[in-house]
């Protein structure tokens, strides 16, 4: 029998011409002239997201796709001519894993904004990544059925955005955080291919969960262009309670007693001192200033009355000087609105705010507290917090001027020296933010030299020559 012939050797391709103008010339051969945006006054406004303290490099383009195979162009000319490429949604966030770096391509997928699905019988939707988090919400909510994950910027932040940096949200406690909806993803890699992952069903194992993979993955493995969603049936309305404590430690331990005791309130709010003078100096609120911090439980259930009676009692036993259960959904909108607002009140404080987002079990939630109000009189600032508290997930603000380069210092250095007690604490550096690029170092302290070889291991995998996202988780 004659011998099997091994495949020819591939012909190597010739080199591709580079620079500025060859990589335009490239890109233009698969996308309309609208969505390629060159001036430097307008790409400047897509070189960074909402944080502080995060360096931003120069991109040579902006490319805005409309389709998934303009993304896929996009991708293999990028390969092609070995770019950097920084997806981006909204540019809502707050660790800077949307910041271009110099020379990229930065990749908005905000024109990518179409729900394709709204399944009932299957309670899943089908959408693109550039459909804003409120926007998905309203449509489920007309076929009876609910989104539940709701970040602070639901009005603006987008669905890729979100399953990027597996955001979380004020329902976090009782519906769980956007890795919980993500049921499958297509998915453009580095060198252009489409790849799907997951399932329409509602089970389902087959092979390694690499839907699970790149959510949270900040863009630094393939760009999203279509998920498949999980919904839920559209719960009653809520009604809310606000709880007053003397004590950090006493409001952390009605926390501990209302989980403990089974309850599953569908938002469990904490604003310290700090942030309920914030709210009410900028919106006159009403809120207690006596207070030292302030719990909002909210049940959606078929009689929230009872729960929130439950509730306050339980709160009353750990120490609260007052407990107020609103009557009215109008009511409890309005304690709800006084949380919403919390960051932006705390950024009128100075003008410039750092948003930590450090997450410790519960049980240690009091101590955490503690810890930053030391830190807030170490570094003589003004430190906010408020938190998801339900789940330990907290958003120590630092509030600075950003004008005063003694003050802007000794900001960053408290912002660190959190993420420190966070750690101690048997925490997390991030709860729902993500990495990028301002909690980069600290990443590597949590995973430690093993993880983020592995990590790093990754991320060679799915992309070889380092072009997504560059510089960002590690």
């Amino acid at each position: 029998m004659p011998e099997p012939q091994l495949p020819a050797p591939p012909v190597a391709e010739p080199p591709a011409p580079t620079g500025p103008t060859a990589l335009l010339d490239r890109l233009r051969e698969g996308l309309p002239p609208e969505a390629v945006l060159t001036d430097p006054d307008v790409t400047a406004a897509y070189a960074h997201d909402m944080a502080s303290f995060c360096e931003a490099g120069k991109p040579a383009a902006v490319v805005l796709p409309r389709t998934t195979e303009q993304v896929r162009h996009v991708m293999r000319t990028a390969t092609a001519l070995r770019v950097p490429v920084v997806p981006q949604g909204a540019r809502t966030g707050l660790s800077g894993a949307a910041n271009a770096v110099d020379g990229c391509l930065v990749l908005s997928l905000v024109k990518m904004d179409r729900i394709l699905e709204i399944d009932p019988v299957n309670r899943i939707a089908v959408a693109e990544p550039g459909v804003v988090n409120a926007v998905l919400s309203r449509a489920v909510e007309e076929h009876g059925l609910s989104y539940p994950p709701d970040p602070s910027s639901w009005e603006t932040c987008t669905i890729g955005g979100n399953i990027g940096t597996a955001s979380g949200g004020l329902c976090c406690v009782k519906y769980g955080v956007t890795a919980e909806y993500v049921l499958g993803l297509d998915v453009v890699l580095a060198d252009g291919r489409l790849l799907t992952t997951g399932r329409r069903t509602a089970k389902g194992v087959a092979g390694y969960d690499l839907t699970r993979l790149f959510v949270g993955s900040e863009g630094s493995l393939g760009v999203v262009v279509k998920a498949v969603l999980a919904l839920r049936p559209r719960p009653p309305r809520q009604l809310a309670l606000a709880a007053e404590f003397p004590s950090a430690a006493a409001a952390g331990d009605a926390v501990c007693r209302i989980m403990a005791e089974g309850h599953t309130p569908s938002l469990l709010e904490l604003m310290d001192r700090t942030t309920v003078r914030a709210v009410n100096a900028m919106a006159r609120m009403g809120l207690p200033e006596t207070t030292e911090a302030l719990l909002l439980a909210a049940f959606d259930t078929p009689d929230p009355a009872a729960d929130l009676a439950a509730v306050g009692a339980l709160c009353e036993a750990a120490g609260a000087t007052g407990v107020v259960p609103a009557d009215t959904e109008a009511e409890s909108e309005l304690l709800l609105a006084a949380r919403r607002m919390a960051l932006v009140a705390l950024e009128a404080v100075k003008g410039t705010t750092m948003i930590d987002d450090v997450c410790v079990p519960r049980s240690r939630l009091a101590e955490l507290l503690e810890g930053v109000e030391e830190i807030a009189a170490r570094y003589d600032l003004t430190i906010g917090v408020c938190a998801h508290a339900g789940d330990g997930n907290t958003h120590p603000t630092v509030c600075f001027d950003a004008t005063d380069a003694d003050e802007a210092r000794r900001a960053r250095e408290s912002f660190d020296a959190i993420m420190a007690l966070g750690l101690e604490l048997g925490g997390t550096i991030t709860g729902e933010h993500g990495v990028g690029v301002l909690k980069k170092e600290w990443l590597a302290r949590e995973l430690g030299p093993t993880g983020v070889e592995v990590q790093r291991s990754v991320k060679a995998a799915l992309d070889p020559y380092g072009l997504l996202n560059p510089g960002k988780l590690f």
